[in-house]
């Protein structure tokens, strides 16, 4: 082989060489950005996984679906609930009929918490009834205390009637220096896929013997004023039926006696506050008006 035969092969060699390192080196430039592409994409899946896992958890600790006021709207709606005037509600009074017959007089050891009386409440957010009678239950413990943290929930889409407007109390607090109020939400208003409905709150085995006592029917929801009187089921003129419009419709038919919320809602806040009023020695006066205290001969005992 002659010298430029060699020559010509030598040169054939290098660029085969030199072209089998710029491959090499154009796949390990797409490997890496394979890599990368792959990290980044990673990333993204993780922190969407998170966020709606921590979405779904906080609705989980908060209680069920709400599609109710939030923010300014809210805060004003809880002002409307909580601040009827006692003028609004003397001038409803019962209502046009008696609801006093709801409210049952029971004997046993008086019910007590920090020294003062107690209110048990049990229900759930699923429930209509419930969903019914929460709004007078607000209206008449605020003339004796303070709720924060009331948050607006509906009753179960799927009940009779169904997506009735209403209050939750799972995660609010109450004070006063008359009584305690102590609420529990056995249940959100979400389905678990088992014919029932996700748990929320458990009642303790006080409670439970409570129920078990004067509670035999198992209804909710159910209220025991001091071991003095209990409500089981909603108030009759109090059903969800009564109720009209959404959250903030009914907040402001509050402020007029003439609607047919109003009677129907401050007539069962006058009841509950009559029978609050036995436990408390009619105090306050302001909760505890005369015309109040007219439908605290109505409850036996």
């Amino acid at each position: 082989m002659g010298k430029a035969s060699r020559t010509k092969t030598d040169i054939h060699r290098r660029e085969r060489v030199a072209a089998q390192r710029a491959a090499e080196r154009k796949r390990e430039q797409r490997n890496r950005l394979l890599i990368a592409g792959g990290a980044i994409l990673a990333v993204v899946v993780i922190v969407v996984v998170f966020v709606v896992v921590k979405a779904g958890s906080g609705s989980n600790v908060a209680g069920g679906a709400s599609n109710g006021p939030t923010g300014t709207a809210l805060a004003g709606v809880v002002k409307d609930v909580t601040t009827v005037p006692a003028s609004t509600l003397d001038q409803v009074g019962a209502g046009g009929s008696s609801l006093a017959k709801a409210i049952k007089p029971i004997s046993g050891d008086a019910l007590t918490a920090d020294g003062k009386p107690q209110i048990f409440y049990d229900g759930a957010e699923y429930c209509p009834f419930c969903a019914a009678a929460r709004w007078g239950m607000v209206v008449a413990l605020s003339r004796f205390g303070t709720f924060s943290g009331l948050k607006t929930v509906h009753s179960s889409t799927t009940d009779n009637p169904a997506n009735v407007p209403t209050w939750t109390f799972a995660g609010s607090t109450y004070t006063s220096k008359y009584l305690t109020f102590t609420p529990v939400e056995e249940t959100t208003n979400v389905p678990n896929g088992a014919g029932g409905y996700t748990k929320l709150q458990t009642p303790t085995k006080d409670q439970q013997a409570l129920m078990q006592k004067y509670n035999t029917q198992g209804s909710i929801p159910f209220i025991d004023f001091g071991n003095k009187y209990v409500q089981v089921g909603d108030l009759p003129m109090l059903g969800p039926a009564n109720l009209s419009g959404d959250w903030t419709k009914i907040a402001t038919d509050l402020k007029n006696p003439s609607t047919g919320n109003a009677k129907a809602v401050l007539a069962a806040a006058n009841f509950t506050t009559a029978a609050i009023c036995k436990l408390t020695n009619d105090q306050p006066a302001t909760a505890c008006t005369p015309a109040v205290q007219a439908l605290e001969s109505q409850l036996n005992g």
